[in-house]
């Protein structure tokens, strides 16, 4: 319990830092918020009453502080750039769309990286293993835009599977949103499953080279009940590690697949307000992902912790 303490402060505090650290990065940059939200066609005495409604007037340390208290109420502010509007209504109305984006991919790579390490462990440097080899150094050197745009051009134009550019709002059609979302998964899911599946495998090799498991075929256990008995178990390790890097790279790092294949989610969100130089959901889209990084290896940590007893150990000794 202690560990798992330190590690959710430890978390609070990085936290706080890229807080500070999105927030002077942006109280620094060239530019005056004011004039970019009035435009050009405001007279100096109208500029000056508009900077003083913003707080601009005001020192750095000050706005930061009534920005951080309204960020964590849930209210960081409104957007610059979208007519005022407030920018926790703009998550809220792009995060379901990104967070299922995110959840089908982790599923779709759990589903494609668990079955091939599996098929690769009866017997090493087969035709088995050579392929799924293959496959792995296919994907993890392919980028998921690249991925995306041969999936529009063949599933799209081709066989005519779905439309491109074509999105379907979830509140309209979940179904048919679920389906809009398929392949933009698939090519987030296929570069991150080849990593996976490569870690994995090579745990999996591992563990069987290990004592116990010659221990155990000493004594007249099958192989199935030690790969999922024992190795199994063991192998995820490292294996979960690497997941949650997976993990946070995928609801952070979605942004250039919802461009590509015209997904009203975060990311496109993101994009849309840092060419439009709108700070305030900048940075609250900048601390999002950052809680989204930080959530996941946190989380990553823990289940480790839970799974294999010697860490505990260790952490209570110490």
């Amino acid at each position: 319990m202690a560990y798992i303490l330190r590690r959710i402060l430890v978390a609070v505090i990085t936290l706080f830092l890229v807080s500070i650290l999105c927030f002077l990065t942006f109280s620094v940059i060239r530019g005056d918020p004011a004039s970019t939200l009035g435009g050009i066609w405001l007279s100096p005495e109208q500029l000056a009453e508009l900077r003083e409604e913003m707080g601009l007037n005001r020192n750095v340390f000050s706005r930061y502080f009534d920005w951080l208290s309204g960020f964590i109420s849930g209210n960081p502010g409104n957007s610059y750039s979208f007519r005022g509007e407030a920018i926790s209504s703009l998550i809220a109305e792009r995060l379901p769309v990104s967070f299922t984006l995110a959840l089908l991919s982790l599923f779709l790579i759990l589903l494609i990286s668990i079955p091939l390490s599996l098929l690769t462990v009866k017997k090493e440097g087969n035709i088995t293993d050579n392929t799924v080899n293959f496959l792995t150094a296919a994907g993890i050197s392919t980028p998921g835009f690249f991925l995306g745009l041969l999936f529009i051009f063949i599933f799209g134009f081709i066989f005519r599977l779905f439309v491109p550019g074509n999105f379907i709002d979830y509140r309209e059609n979940f179904f048919g949103f679920l389906g809009c979302l398929f392949f933009p998964a698939l090519a987030i899911a296929i570069p991150n499953a080849a990593i996976l599946t490569k870690f994995l495998r090579s745990s999996l090799f591992q563990e069987l080279q290990s004592d116990y498991v010659r221990t155990a075929k000493s004594k007249g256990a099958g192989r199935l009940y030690i790969m999922y008995r024992h190795v199994l178990k063991n192998a995820c390790l490292p294996a979960v590690t690497v997941f949650g890097m997976i993990i946070a790279e995928v609801f952070s790092g979605s942004i250039i697949i919802e461009q590509v294949f015209s997904i009203l989610g975060i990311g496109r969100l993101l994009i849309a307000a840092i060419s439009s130089r709108d700070y305030p959901l900048i940075q609250a889209l900048m601390v999002y992902i950052a809680f989204i990084v930080v959530f996941a290896n946190t989380l990553a940590d823990i289940v480790i912790m839970i799974l294999d007893p010697r860490i505990k150990q260790t952490r209570e000794i110490q």
